[in-house]
Formats: C-alpha cells, sequence, structure tokens
C-alpha cells in the first residue's frame, strides 16, 4: 500500500475483538487503562470508547508550540479540576516500543462539567492523575497490525507511532 505526499506513514490492518472493561471507582484512569491492555493482551489497538463520571480530570495540553524540541514542563498547561465530570470520550491508539516487548498508551480524552452554571467541555491529553468516578468503561479496538510500532521521533525527540 503506498501513501499519499501529505502522508508520513500508512498501515492497516484486521480488527481482532473489541475489548471492553470497567474501570474501579477510585482507580487513576491511565494505570487502569494500562492495566487492561496488559491484562488483555493488547499489542496494538485504538480505543472506540471512554464513558462515565471522573472525580477528578488532568488535561495536559500545549500552551505555545515550542520554538525547539522536545517539548518542556513550562510549554505545557496542566488544569486540574477536582469536581464531578462525565467523561465523553477517549481517543488515541495502543502500540509496541520499537525493539521491545513494551506496549505505549497514547490517549487523549474529553470531558464536561458544570462552570459558571453552565455546563462547559473540556479536552487533551490523558496522563496520570485522572480518576475514575462511577460506570467508567473503556472499549478498545484490539488490531492485528503487524506494522505499527512506537519509534522515537527525531524531529521532535519524542516517541510517535508510525507504520512501515
Amino acid at each position: 500500500m503506498g501513501k499519499g505526499a501529505l502522508l508520513s506513514s500508512l498501515g492497516s490492518g484486521r480488527v481482532l475483538e473489541i475489548v471492553q472493561f470497567k474501570v474501579t471507582e477510585g482507580a487513576d484512569l491511565l494505570e487502569a487503562i494500562e492495566e487492561g491492555v496488559k491484562v488483555s493482551g493488547i499489542s496494538c489497538g485504538v480505543f472506540v470508547s471512554g464513558l462515565g463520571a471522573l472525580r477528578k480530570a488532568v488535561f495536559r495540553n500545549l500552551k505555545w508550540w515550542p520554538k525547539e524540541f522536545p517539548v518542556r514542563p513550562e510549554d505545557r498547561l496542566y488544569l486540574t479540576l477536582e469536581q464531578p465530570l462525565e467523561l465523553l470520550s477517549l481517543s488515541g491508539w495502543i502500540a509496541p516500543r520499537e525493539g521491545s516487548e513494551e506496549v505505549e498508551v497514547h490517549a487523549h480524552f474529553a470531558a464536561s462539567t458544570v462552570m459558571n452554571d453552565t455546563v462547559a467541555t473540556l479536552g487533551g491529553h490523558l496522563t496520570k492523575g485522572t480518576i475514575a468516578g462511577i460506570k467508567v468503561i473503556v472499549a478498545i479496538a484490539r488490531l492485528e497490525m503487524p506494522n505499527a510500532r512506537v519509534v522515537s521521533d527525531e524531529s521532535t525527540r519524542s516517541s510517535d507511532i508510525a507504520f512501515d
């Protein structure tokens, strides 16, 4: 399969199954996802869904494009909300690290909450510190995709997914 001029890599594979799990109330969401991936034997996948209630959310976003990479902590904003939130979605990928048995989970999420008597929706990179409330369910499509792997991206000096 070729790639277009605007694509840095392109891959395809088969969906083997959809894995769902319920996260324990009070658990760190990212750690629970990592445990679910490990217990389910997922080495490659994509998020299909994530929903439920959160007790606390930590949203990580870039404040600006850095002049040079890698992105530094001062280039990021961490917004922490410790109040009832509705987990609206999870997106991202799971892939094996190149030259390793380890798997990397890269996830983003959106959640809504009440702010100033109105509903506000926020999103960002999922980091440790986001805590599950009740009824948090995660669904991941486990893929057969042997050409997907996590590599070190020299241009951003960070890890990224690539396809051969």
